[in-house]
C-alpha cells in the first residue's frame, strides 16, 4: 500500500465529521427573514443568535413573554448542503455569505469552523450527545435536579441511541482491553472508563438539532429572524448611575437597518447567545470591552472590561489514521474512552470520503479548497490544480477506506484571547488558543496517543489494520498531512510531544471569552450592566463532558426556566 495515497483522505474524513444531513422543515410559523421585519419593534426579550444556546433559550422564554430570536445565518431546513449526505463535501466547499459554516484560522495555525445558520453547530457537528459530569455541576454552581430536567426536556426532542457496527465496536473492546475500565454500556452519563454515548441522529440517519428545539416554542409569543446581521446593542447612558441595554440594531440581507427595543418593564432583556466567537465580539462592538481595544477602532467605550475576550480557548485534538484492509461502515463519534488522566478517546470511521460517485472535483478535499488541499495555496497554479486531480482520480478506493481514531484534551488548561479586526461583525476575529501553552495539556495529549497506540494494536481491533504497517508508519502518515499550516519536524514518529504539537486540530469545542466571574455573575448577567446577559459556551473556563453540545443546549433551557422563575417570584411579591 501507498501511504501517499492516503493522505487526501484524511482531511476530509474530519471535515465529514462536520457537515452532515438534517431533517425535513418543520411548519414554523414564525421564522421569517430580516427583510419582513418592520424598521422598528419592541419584546420583552432580544436574543442575539439563534445557536446551540439560543434556540433553547427563546423557546422557554417565548412561553409567558414575547421574544426576538435574530439569527445571522440561514435556515438549516431544506438546504441541500446541509440536509444531504452526498453533498456534506458542497458545504465545506460553500464559501458564501450564506454558507452555514464560516471558516476561521487561529492565529496558532489551526483550521476551525463557525456555525452560520439557526442551530448553531449543532447542524455542523458530529453529533456525539453526551452529558457534563456531575463534578462539573457542582463545581459551576448549577442546581442539579433542574439540569437533569433540563436535559431530559433536550433528549426528548434530539437525542437517540446509536447503532454501534464493526469499527465502532473494535474500538469500544480496544479500550477497555487497553484498559480503560469499567465499560458502562450506552449512557448519556459522563463517567469514567468506555461507553456508547447519544448522538443528535437518529434511526433512519437525520440529524435533529438545536433548532428542532423550536418546536416547543409558543408560537404566538415569538419572532426568529434569519439573516438578521446585529451590529450593536443599544444602551441607556444618560440620567443613569449605570448603562442599561435597550434594545439592538441590526440588518437584513438587503444591508437595510432594523432596530429591536425592549418593551417597558424593569425584567426585559438583552441577551447574547452569538458563542464563544460571537458574543465577546459582540459586546466590543457595542462598546464593552479593553478601552484601548475600542478606541484603535474608534467605538465608543460604554464600559472598560479588559476581561471580554480573554480566558479563550480551544480542546486540541489529535489523531492516528487507521487504513483498514476491510470495508468499514461510515460512523461518527459513537463510543468515547474517558481516562483518569484527563484525555478523551473518541474513534469514526467511513470509506470513499470524497463523495466521488457525485463530485468529480472530489468535493471536500479538491485541490481547490484550501484546508483539504495537497496543494498548499501558493502553489495554486491552474497546471498544478490539474496535475493533483488527475493524480487523485487515478487512487484506488483502498486509498479512502479506514478511520481515525483520536483524543482530545480535558479542560483545557491552556487559555488565549480574542481581538477585533474590524468592526464588522460579519468578519472573524482574531483569536490565539496557545494549544499546549500548559505542560500538563501536551502530558495529556502523550498519555492519550499511547492509549490509541494500545488500542490499533489490540487484539479486538486486529481485522482493521494491516499487520505490515508500524505504529511510526501510522504515525509519520498522520503527521504528513495538511492538517494546519503548522511547520513539520521529521521526529514525530520518535517524539509524541512533537506528534501532538505538530497536528494539533481543533474538535471544534472552544469556549470562552465572556467567563461567569469575570465578564458575567452566577446568573449570566454581563458585570456593570443592566438588563444584558450571555448564555452560551463564551461563559465556560472549562468544556463541559467530552463533548459540550449537550450541555450547551441544557443551558438554554436551564437559564430560560431560571429567568421565568425569577420574574414568577418578583410578580408575586408585587402582589403580596
Amino acid at each position: 500500500m501507498e501511504f501517499g495515497l492516503i493522505n487526501a483522505a484524511l482531511l476530509a474524513f474530519f471535515f465529514f465529521l462536520r457537515f452532515c444531513f438534517s431533517e425535513k422543515a418543520p411548519n414554523y410559523s414564525f421564522m421569517h427573514q430580516a427583510t419582513t421585519a418592520p424598521e422598528t419593534s419592541y419584546y420583552d426579550y432580544i436574543i442575539i443568535g439563534g445557536g446551540t444556546a439560543g434556540c433553547p433559550l427563546a423557546a422557554t422564554l417565548s412561553q409567558n413573554y414575547s421574544v426576538l430570536l435574530l439569527e445571522r445565518g440561514g435556515s438549516p431546513y431544506g438546504n441541500p448542503n446541509i440536509t444531504n449526505l452526498s453533498e456534506f463535501g458542497s458545504a465545506l466547499s460553500d464559501l458564501s455569505p450564506t454558507s452555514p459554516s464560516q471558516r476561521f484560522i487561529s492565529e496558532d495555525g489551526v483550521i476551525n469552523a463557525r456555525a452560520r445558520v439557526l442551530g448553531g453547530a449543532s447542524c455542523l457537528n458530529a453529533g456525539f450527545y453526551s452529558r457534563a459530569g456531575t463534578k462539573y455541576v457542582n463545581r459551576v454552581g448549577w442546581d442539579g435536579k433542574l439540569v437533569n430536567e433540563s436535559y431530559i426536556w433536550v433528549e426528548n426532542k434530539v437525542a437517540f441511541q446509536p447503532p454501534v457496527k464493526q469499527w465502532q465496536s473494535a474500538v469500544r473492546d480496544g479500550l477497555v482491553e487497553s484498559g480503560v475500565v469499567p465499560y458502562n454500556g450506552f449512557t448519556y452519563d459522563h463517567i469514567n472508563g468506555t461507553k456508547v454515548g447519544g448522538t443528535i441522529f437518529d434511526a433512519n440517519g437525520s440529524r435533529h438539532t438545536a433548532a428542532d428545539l423550536l418546536e416547543y416554542a409558543n408560537p404566538s409569543g415569538i419572532i426568529v429572524l434569519l439573516h438578521a446581521s446585529v451590529h450593536k446593542i443599544l444602551f441607556n447612558t444618560k440620567g443613569v448611575a449605570r448603562r442599561v441595554a435597550r434594545g439592538v440594531v441590526f440588518r437584513d440581507a438587503l444591508g437595510k437597518k432594523h432596530k429591536a427595543y425592549l418593551k417597558r418593564g424593569e425584567m426585559n432583556e438583552v441577551i447574547v447567545s452569538s458563542g464563544a466567537l460571537g458574543s465577546p465580539q459582540m459586546l466590543m462592538l457595542s462598546g464593552v470591552g479593553p478601552s484601548a481595544q475600542l478606541k484603535a477602532h474608534n467605538i465608543t467605550v460604554v464600559l472598560d472590561q479588559p476581561n471580554v475576550g480573554q480566558g479563550m480557548s480551544d480542546n486540541p485534538m489529535n489523531a492516528i489514521f487507521v487504513p483498514s484492509p476491510v470495508p468499514v461502515e461510515v460512523s461518527l463519534i459513537q463510543v468515547v474512552g474517558i481516562t483518569h488522566f484527563g484525555s478523551y478517546i473518541e474513534a469514526a470511521s467511513g470509506e470513499n470520503f470524497a463523495g466521488r460517485e457525485t463530485l468529480s472535483d472530489y468535493g471536500m478535499f479538491s485541490p481547490k479548497i484550501g484546508q483539504l488541499s495537497t496543494v498548499p495555496p501558493k502553489q495554486r497554479t491552474p497546471e498544478a490544480l490539474e496535475k493533483a486531480i488527475n493524480a487523485m482520480s487515478e487512487l484506488d478506493d483502498s486509498a479512502f477506506r479506514g478511520g481515525f481514531i483520536i483524543e482530545k484534551i480535558m479542560g483545557p488548561i491552556s487559555t488565549g484571547h480574542l481581538e477585533l479586526r474590524t468592526r464588522n461583525p460579519n468578519d472573524n476575529p482574531s483569536v490565539t488558543f496557545n494549544y499546549f501553552k500548559q505542560p500538563e495539556d501536551l502530558q495529556r495529549c502523550v498519555n492519550g496517543l499511547k492509549v490509541i497506540e494500545n488500542i490499533i494494536e489490540s487484539k479486538s481491533f486486529s481485522k482493521f489494520r494491516y499487520d505490515t504497517i508500524s505504529i511510526p508508519a501510522l504515525l509519520n502518515l498522520t503527521a504528513s498531512a495538511p492538517v494546519n499550516l503548522l511547520p513539520r519536524h521529521d521526529n514525530v514518529s520518535v517524539s509524541l510531544e512533537q506528534f501532538c504539537k505538530d497536528t494539533v486540530m481543533t474538535i471544534w469545542h472552544y469556549h470562552g471569552g465572556c467567563q461567569v466571574g469575570r465578564v458575567v455573575d452566577q446568573d449570566y448577567k454581563v458585570i456593570g450592566i443592566g438588563k444584558l446577559r450571555v448564555i452560551d459556551g463564551s461563559t465556560f473556563s472549562y468544556s463541559p463532558g467530552t463533548n459540550p453540545q449537550a450541555t450547551v443546549m441544557m443551558l438554554g433551557r436551564y437559564m430560560g426556566v431560571r429567568i421565568l422563575n425569577e420574574r414568577l417570584a418578583k410578580e408575586k411579591s408585587h402582589i403580596n
